[in-house]
């Protein structure tokens, strides 16, 4: 991807402006092969929220799979990959411009040097800023995965959720989200 912005034979350090393409690229390119496993994921999710002794739709990972394909066919395993890939994107783009911005900062601060330590701030600063500015979005793609039929679009699962549970409900899961992306940077 890489050379697909720069080109094979560049040299220095790549502008901010590739990076950020860069991320987006690969975002778009990961989801697009990723979503039918990320939907199971959400939908699964969800019926482990469903009260003891309601029926479950799946038994499984491949279950679902496998149901989605049959009773949905396979155009559905794709649901929510636009949301997804928006995910995808900004929290990329966010790590990606962040970190190297928190770790500029953190080495002007008397005693960091640039070393493990400086990194590891750098990477947490990184995940903090991503799942920021990532979480809205992120809860509008499970929320369109989770029970598509109940938004119309995008922007309509955003004001539904903004007018039936609040702001606040675009940072349901931060705290776990943060200890993942914190931690993974």
């Amino acid at each position: 991807i890489k050379s697909l912005y720069v080109g094979n034979d560049f040299i220095g350090d790549v502008p901010l402006t590739k990076k950020i393409l860069a991320a987006l690229t690969t975002a778009a390119l990961t989801i697009t092969v990723a979503n039918p496993t990320d939907l199971v994921k959400v939908r699964l999710q969800a019926e482990g929220k469903l009260p003891p002794g309601a029926p479950r739709r799946y038994s499984g990972a491949l279950n679902a799979h496998s149901t989605i394909l049959r009773q949905e066919g396979v155009g559905d395993l794709w649901t929510g990959i636009g949301p997804n890939i928006a995910r995808n994107a900004i929290i990329n783009a966010a790590e990606l411009g962040s970190y190297d911005q928190v770790k500029q900062t953190l080495l002007k601060i008397p005693g960091f040097k640039d070393n493990v330590v400086t990194h590891l701030f750098a990477g947490l600063g990184a995940g903090f800023f991503a799942v920021c500015i990532g979480s809205p979005v992120d809860v509008v793609k499970s929320r369109m995965m989770g029970d598509s039929s109940a938004y119309k679009n995008r922007i309509d699962c955003f004001v539904k959720t903004l007018k039936n549970d609040g702001p606040l409900a675009f940072y349901k899961g931060f705290i776990p989200n943060f200890g993942r992306l914190g931690s993974w940077n």
